[in-house]
């Protein structure tokens, strides 16, 4: 199936989605419908979000971080809802209700959720550096842990980003020309 057809399916299968559904992603011929997440996954994204703001303001106001927004590339038959991104605020403010070109995204990061972790370690590893995206912040409350991904290059086994650094919660956490102070980050409680 073509990706404009994919995306009309997924819009007609959202339309009828139960309340628990926000929206979805479309990787390749897969549809995946996204629920709202927990509390300490938010906590992390408008943590992540606040830091970067303030950071913004004094060293570059033209961008904003937003929690929220659809990245699509059709070429690709990628459309992903990342759980944070840096983009430009002229951007942010088109008169559009189109996703985000990848070519606009600064930096992305994903919060993994405690079910679908292979999404964001496997699939958006490979996706957001062959979509171009410079910086990949991707944070996982399940282990502690967060890999800071730049410099995203072509590769004999597809496109990948060269620089890796991994931190544990509480470390500064440095991507770009931001950081993180993730001393508030805490891991997902048990269920039991």
């Amino acid at each position: 199936m073509d990706y404009a057809r994919m995306r009309d399916v997924a819009e007609e299968l959202f339309r009828h989605a139960p309340d628990p559904f926000v929206g979805y992603e479309i990787a390749g011929d897969q549809i995946v419908m996204m629920m709202s997440p927990g509390r300490p996954h938010e906590l992390i994204a408008w943590t992540l979000r606040e830091q970067l703001s303030d950071q913004l303001k004094g060293t570059d106001p033209r961008l904003i971080a937003h929690t929220g927004g659809e990245v699509e590339d059709p070429a690709m038959g990628r459309l992903r809802r990342p759980d944070l991104i840096v983009v430009p605020y002229d951007v942010f403010a088109e008169q559009t209700m189109a996703p985000f070109d990848p070519a606009d995204i600064a930096l992305v990061s994903e919060i993994v959720s405690p079910s679908n972790h292979n999404n964001d370690y496997l699939d958006k590893m490979a996706e957001y550096p062959a979509m171009g995206i410079p910086l990949y912040l991707l944070v996982d409350p399940r282990k502690g842990t967060i890999a800071a991904l730049s410099d995203p290059v072509p590769g004999p086994r597809g496109p990948h980003y060269r620089t890796r650094t991994d931190y544990v919660f509480g470390d500064a956490v440095a991507i770009g020309s931001w950081t993180f102070d993730t001393t508030a980050f805490r891991t997902y409680p048990t269920q039991g």
